[in-house]
């Protein structure tokens, strides 16, 4: 599999960086993580890039021009994530950007971004990314004031549990979502008996597994951001004989994660933006998706396939490829099916409001139902 995965990323590392030699094109940053420990998302990313890169070129391009990605790797950390924007900022003629998918990298990089003046779409779920006085973030996921809403409505009215864990990440995207989290639980009632961080690529969850079983907690919520960390609790949860039932946010249920963890979490469920059978757009994604790579989607390789198309949008209907110009047809976007879910934008920069219940069932993510919020 690695071997495989690995001929992916290098025939794609040449397609990005030769995709178009004549100078007449409409180009196009991707930040993403070619090295480091998410090298593994990171090709899932720039697979879904690439999907969409083909598809538009297949269709004229934008603007009468073929569309180019220029890829820079932030390998994996916030200091690279910031070189890299530098460097794209740095190109001649880069109209707009994909940055990443992890929050704490978009944090990190926001002043950058700010001062740049660029559009530039991101993953990243925290909802205070929109929120700093950034008008050049546009996310092209939900953010985790609704998810952590579809979390508690789930785990409390379905599943009828009352004694919350919530164990989350202490970067940006962990810390937010369990702080959404806690806030959705209290308008349910609900106080949890555990709040439990840890630190990003941990290799041993012994001790907060054995704080969740102290706690009598009968559910976890989870805001784990990185796949490997989810598959390391997961087998240690079963190992130590831990039984809740398990909520968790959509890196519970990315490839990478249950490839990882095995039998350790079937029957866990998630939200996720992304899920094979949410609707047509993303049922008609996840056949191209296998027939191009021979691959199952997540959640890494679909919120880029978005977030090219949104770009790509926007300069269309600015019919320019001036920021500003472009900013404000993003903005203008209304009631856009994508992959993961109809993109109504406001001036903030969220074009989503909505997340899928799902279900691992012996290794197979099953949808459960699709919850959409007016604000």
């Amino acid at each position: 599999m690695r071997s495989a995965i690995h001929r992916i990323a290098f025939g794609l590392a040449v397609i990005v960086s030769t995709a178009a030699s004549a100078q007449d094109t409409i180009k196009i940053g991707l930040v993403n993580e070619a090295t480091g420990p998410n090298a593994e998302a990171g090709i899932y990313t720039v697979n879904g890039a690439r999907l969409a890169l083909e598809e538009i070129n297949a269709a004229g391009g934008v603007l009468g021009k073929k569309v180019e990605l220029k890829l820079e790797d932030n390998q994996s950390t916030n200091p690279g994530t910031v070189l890299a924007f530098s460097k794209l900022f740095g190109e001649k003629n880069i109209v707009a950007i994909i940055g990443p998918i992890r929050s704490t990298q978009t944090q990190a990089a926001s002043p950058t971004i700010a001062k740049a003046g660029v559009p530039v779409a991101v993953g990243g779920t925290d909802p205070s990314l929109t929120k700093v006085n950034n008008r050049w973030l546009f996310r092209a996921r939900p953010s985790d004031s609704y998810s952590s809403r579809v979390i508690a409505d789930f785990g409390v009215n379905t599943l009828q549990k009352k004694k919350w864990a919530i164990i989350h990440s202490t970067d940006a995207f962990g810390a937010g979502g369990m702080n959404a989290l806690v806030a959705a639980l209290k308008a349910q009632g609900i106080t949890p008996v555990l709040v439990q961080g840890y630190t990003n690529n941990s290799q041993d969850f012994t001790p907060v597994v054995l704080a969740i079983k102290k706690s009598g907690a009968d559910i976890i919520g989870s805001y784990m951001t990185n796949s490997p960390d989810v598959g390391i609790f997961a087998k240690q949860l079963k190992q130590l004989g831990v039984v809740a039932e398990w909520v968790g946010s959509s890196s519970v249920v990315t490839d990478t994660a249950m490839k990882l963890a095995g039998t350790a979490l079937h029957g866990v469920h998630s939200i996720a933006d992304f899920t094979p059978d949410a609707n047509a757009e993303s049922k008609a994604y996840t056949a191209k998706y296998r027939a191009r790579y021979k691959l199952d989607p997540d959640v890494y390789s679909s919120w880029a396939y978005d977030a090219l198309r949104v770009l790509a949008m926007g300069i269309a209907n600015a019919k320019s490829t001036d920021p500003e110009a472009i900013r404000k047809a993003i903005v203008a976007i209304r009631g856009w099916k994508g992959v993961e879910g109809t993109y109504n934008f406001d001036e903030k920069g969220d074009g989503l409001r909505g997340y899928n219940v799902v279900k691992n069932v012996a290794g197979k993510v099953t949808f459960i139902r699709h919850i959409d919020f007016k604000d």
